[in-house]
């Protein structure tokens, strides 16, 4: 793999992280809505809640990172690395919003790990 196209994963992969992080920020945000979730009401609060047009606008980068990946590489070497995400996820999900990780997820993130270093060590 060239520099570029490990520099292309690794920006996709920070762009998912962070618009999942934006989108949890966002609606931990929202009021609570007394007849339980009801995407009206998401939709409506959308508008003005500034974390959740982050996270859109963080995923309208990542469209066109995930398409300069694909350009490059098959889709089937493409994905595999992209799940790193994952892993970014549960990492931010428990140092930055504090969530509780089980052992079974820290593993599950470990296997997912591997699993990429051997897509990735076996190239194109």
């Amino acid at each position: 793999m060239t520099p570029m196209l490990i520099l292309l994963i690794a920006l996709s992969v920070l762009c998912d992280v962070s618009g999942q992080l934006a989108f949890k920020r966002g609606i931990n945000s929202l009021p609570r809505h007394d007849q339980g979730f009801r995407l009206w009401h998401v939709w409506r609060d959308f508008l003005v809640v500034p974390w959740l047009w982050l996270g859109a606008a963080i995923y309208g980068v990542e469209l066109g990172v995930w398409l300069g990946v694909l350009s490059r590489i098959p889709l089937s070497f493409a994905f595999p690395l992209a799940s790193l995400n994952f892993c970014g996820v549960l990492l931010t999900s428990r140092f930055l919003l504090h969530e509780p990780v089980s052992r079974r997820r820290w593993l599950g993130a470990a296997l997912i790990t591997l699993g990429v270093a051997i897509v990735g060590a076996g190239g194109t």
